[in-house]
This record gives structure tokens, sequence and C-alpha cells, in this order.
């Protein structure tokens, strides 16, 4: 399937209905979706919490790629692709762990926790070793929220701008991980994502959220509830703008991103089973004011802010019909 054919796909579809078949189904679609749209966009790969000590790292595998995040000094994290610069082999087969170095397993390459290739057996003396260092992924930190980017020419200004405002108060660097779980959905990644972001299934699908959030009510929402709700997001510490920018706007693939506000239904203070609170307050939150926050990155990164804890999603896409 080349170009062609693809843009004639996008041509023939219909607004305001599922996507064609083949927008799924076929690998070379999803070898297309991974060109222009994964390695270019911003995707959540974890928290700064979980490599708090110097040399402490994790893998992240994307759509075929495997990134080394590590951090290497006291101020500085990298996101080290996972590939050795001699034969291609892995250089890190550990998932997690913390390490001086990273030393290839095939030919005994090593790099320092900047990827700067430190011995060569047998040959570093004919080579310069500047020459050949780990390739990286760009890394943005966002409140201890760690992206990366394949894409050389990526730009996070506009989103750490924004977001970064919006999200200040939760103070999510200071957090830790409390739980994660990791689902393999046999499904492309497209209707992953779409379930994900329509609230049209909640109710029938999803009771016990459904109980708490008005997304999945809309009928329980009126303006007084929802002047009550934003009038105190103020004075709880809390931004109640919403702004969205969407993934067919002018900026750069990946760059989309997405704030709003919305009420919790009565009774609720959290996103909890009872609807009472789980934990202390967050950051510089002042009080609970009834409300809950979603927001975006990309295609691939959301989170459910609450008062007192934050559910972040990430969106792997591992094959055509494979997502974790």
């Amino acid at each position: 399937m080349n170009q062609l054919v693809i843009k004639d796909l996008i041509a023939r579809q219909k607004s305001g209905f599922a996507l064609q078949q083949e927008f799924y189904l076929s690998s070379e679609v999803f070898e297309q979706d991974v060109e222009n749209i994964v390695l270019k966009s911003w995707i959540l790969v974890g928290h700064q919490s979980q490599i708090s000590e110097v040399g402490e790292f994790f893998v992240s595998k994307i759509a075929g790629e495997s990134i080394i995040v590590v951090r290497s000094d006291e101020q500085s994290i990298n996101a080290l692709i996972n590939v050795c610069r001699h034969r291609g082999s892995r250089v890190c087969l550990e998932s997690e762990g913390r390490a001086s170095r990273f030393v290839c397993p095939y030919h005994a390459w090593t790099y320092d926790l900047d990827g700067k290739l430190q011995g060569a057996p047998r040959v570093m003396d004919s080579l310069d070793a500047s020459e050949y260092p780990l390739k990286r992924a760009k890394l943005e930190n966002l409140h201890g929220m760690l992206f990366v980017n394949f894409d050389p020419q990526a730009d996070f200004a506009s989103v750490a701008n924004e977001l970064g405002d919006a999200l200040a108060p939760y103070d999510l660097k200071t957090a830790k991980i409390a739980h994660r779980q990791s689902y393999e959905i046999e499904a492309n990644w497209k209707l992953a994502v779409e379930n994900f972001c329509e609230c049209y299934h909640c109710l029938p699908a999803h009771r016990e959220y459904s109980v708490a959030h008005s997304l999945a009510r809309p009928e329980k929402v009126d303006a007084a509830l929802l002047d009550e709700v934003m009038g105190r997001a103020a004075s709880c510490g809390l931004s109640a703008k919403i702004f969205d920018v969407s993934f067919d706007s002018k900026e750069a693939v990946g760059s989309d991103r997405y704030f709003g506000r919305y009420p919790l239904l009565k009774g609720h203070v959290t996103g909890s089973r009872d609807g009472k609170a789980v934990a202390p307050l967050l950051g510089s939150i002042k009080g609970y004011d009834g409300g809950a926050s979603d927001f975006q990155i990309g295609a691939f990164s959301y989170g459910l802010a609450y008062c007192d804890h934050v559910v972040l999603y990430r969106f792997i896409p591992m094959s055509q019909g494979m997502t974790e």
C-alpha cells in the first residue's frame, strides 16, 4: 500500500464515522503511523522518582524501538537509544536497575551514562570515540513526568508553557508512583485510543466510574453545578481554564494538548470508590473543589488529575494489532 493509496483512503473517509477497516488492519498503514505519528510524538515513559539516584535506569520500548532512560547526574536525565553503534546489538538487556556504565553483551563496547563511548576492545585506538556515542531521543521533564520524542526537530515549549502552568499546583515532581499496571490490548493503537477518548460508552460499560464522573452522566450537570465547582477551583489554588490544541492543528505532530476541568458528581471529592479522599492534598492545593481535570499530550499520553492523586495513562503501539 503506497502513499497514494493511503491518501485515497483518507480522501474517502466520511466525516463523523469510524475509520475504514484498512486504517486498523493494514501493516502498511501502521508503518506510516509509526513514521509520521508515533516517532514524532511526545510519549510519556515514566516519572523521575523511578530514577532518583545517579545511575538508576529503566528501559522503555516503543513501536520496535528501545530507549534507556537513565539519570547521569543530580540534574540530568538522558534518553539513550538502546542500540550499540558497532553491530546494532541491544546494549542493555535489563528492564531496570542501576549501573555506572553500559556494556554491550556482544563485543563489550562500553558507554558512560551520557552515552559516550568509553571502550571498544581491540579497536579503540583506531577510531574517534566521539563519533560513536549512543544515539539519543529528545527527553523533556514536565513536573517530574518524563516524555521522549524521536524527532530531533520536536519542540516541547508550547506544551510546557500551557500545561506547565495548569499542572503546577499538583507539584508532581515531588510525587511518587503508588501503583503501575500494564495491559496488552489485542487491538490497533487507534482503536485503543479512540475508546479511551470517548465517554459515550462509560455509563453502560463502566458503572463504577460513572457513579462519580459527570463526563459519563452529562445530564447530571447543570449551569449551577458547573459554576459552583469552577468558582471553588480558584480558591483551592487550581486552574479551571480550558485549552484544546487539537491533533489537526497547524502545530507540529505530537504537540497537540488539552486541559479541562469538570465537576465530579455530588458526594465525590475525588475518584475513589466511595468518593472520599484517599491521600493528602497534592502540592499547593488548598482544598477539594468537587472537580477533576483531564489533560493530554500528543496522541498517546493522558492524565486524570484529582486533588489528592493523579492517574497517568500511556498508550504504546507495539505492532499493527497490539497496544500496551
